[in-house]
C-alpha cells in the first residue's frame, strides 16, 4: 500500500457513517473474498462528483436510508437493487444525485454492465420516470423480494445565511476577497454537514410502498 490519500479540508467527512454492501460480482471475479463487503464512504461520493454540496450529501443519505429500510439488519446486496428517479434527468439535481445512487447500489442506466450470462446485470436498473415527476423523490426496490421504499429529500428545509448568495456571486465572477472566499466555503460546507448529520428537521421522508 502506497499510503497516499486525499487530504480533505473538511474533517467531518470522516465522521459520516459508511455504507456497507455485499458485491457478488466482485466475489465471483476475485476482487474480494467471499463474505467480504464493499465499504462506501462519503468521500467516495465526493470523488465521484468532484465536489461536496447538498445534492451530493443528500444523495448519499437518501441511498443510506433506503438501504436501511429495505434490508433492516441484513447486509444490502449491490447489483440486486433497482432505482426509479421520479422525474427527468435534468430536473433539479436528479442527474448528479442519480450518479451517487448508482455508485453505491450498482443500479445503472443503459450504460451499465450487461451481466455475465443470466447473472450480475446492472444495465437498465436505474430509470427516470418522467410521467410521475416529484421533486427529489426516489424509489428503491429489492430485486429478490420486490420490496420497495420511497425516499424524498427536502433540501429546502436547510437554513441558509443571508450573505451566502452574495458571496457565491462574488466568488463566481472573481471579485471576492480571500476572506470572502473562505467565508463562502465555510457557509457552503455547513449546509453539507447539516444534511449528513440531519441538523435540520424534515430533510428526509422514508415511505415503505409494499
Amino acid at each position: 500500500m502506497c499510503g497516499i490519500q486525499t487530504r480533505w479540508k473538511q474533517s467531518f467527512y470522516g465522521d459520516v457513517e459508511p455504507i456497507k454492501l455485499r458485491e457478488p460480482l466482485a466475489e465471483f471475479l476475485g476482487a474480494i473474498d467471499e463474505g467480504e463487503e464493499f465499504i462506501f464512504t462519503y468521500q467516495d461520493a465526493v470523488k465521484l462528483a468532484g465536489h461536496s454540496c447538498p445534492a451530493v450529501s443528500g444523495a448519499y443519505k437518501v441511498t443510506q436510508k433506503a438501504l436501511k429500510a429495505l434490508y433492516k439488519d441484513q447486509v444490502p446486496v449491490r447489483g440486486e437493487i433497482s432505482v426509479k428517479v421520479l422525474g427527468n434527468v435534468d430536473n433539479g439535481a436528479n442527474g448528479p444525485i442519480s450518479q451517487v445512487i448508482s455508485l453505491i447500489t450498482g443500479a445503472a442506466p443503459e450504460t451499465g454492465f450487461a451481466g455475465l450470462g443470466e447473472r450480475f446485470a446492472r444495465k437498465g436498473k436505474l430509470i427516470f420516470d418522467e410521467a410521475n415527476e416529484e421533486p427529489s423523490a426516489f424509489i428503491f426496490t429489492r430485486d429478490d423480494n420486490k420490496k420497495s421504499v420511497k425516499v424524498t429529500y427536502h433540501p429546502e428545509s436547510l437554513p441558509q445565511s443571508e450573505n451566502m448568495h452574495a458571496l457565491f456571486t462574488k466568488c463566481i465572477v472573481g471579485t471576492a476577497t480571500k476572506k470572502q472566499e473562505e467565508d463562502f466555503k465555510r457557509m457552503w460546507q455547513e449546509r453539507v454537514k447539516a444534511v449528513l448529520f440531519e441538523e435540520a428537521k424534515g430533510l428526509f421522508k422514508v415511505q415503505e410502498l409494499n
